[in-house]
């Protein structure tokens, strides 16, 4: 069960079964069975799309602790903050097309595209 270790929401509801569980902790259990697999890469796309802001904090902790683990991660989500503070490089893509490509740091100092593409 050492893959439970960063789910600890999951751990409280070991005894419920997956359809007990609210659509973050279904969300979390999505990410735990993909980490059972002892993967080289894990893609998320949305993963934390209609969650409550709490469990959103949740998944992008869990998404933290995956990363120190050295398991390489694709995420894409619309949340450029929570992500940027988790990767070592982002990409921004518009119709295909890669608009960006660089360090959160990089990000962070180009507010104006930030607010063409993203906007923020």
């Amino acid at each position: 069960m050492e893959f439970l270790k960063p789910f600890t929401r999951l751990k409280e509801r070991l005894c419920n079964g997956g359809q007990q569980l609210s659509g973050g902790e279904q969300q979390m259990l999505t990410i735990g069975r993909a980490l059972m697999t002892n993967p080289d890469v894990l893609i998320l796309d949305e993963a934390t799309e209609g969650l409550a802001p709490l469990i959103a904090r949740e998944i992008w902790r869990i998404c933290g602790v995956i990363r120190e683990t050295g398991i390489s991660s694709v995420i894409v989500d619309k949340n450029w903050k929570h992500v940027s503070q988790i990767t070592d490089r982002n990409v921004i893509l518009v119709k295909g097309e890669v608009v960006f490509e660089g360090s959160s740091e990089q990000l962070q100092a180009q507010p104006g595209l930030l607010q063409q593409h993203l906007g923020v």
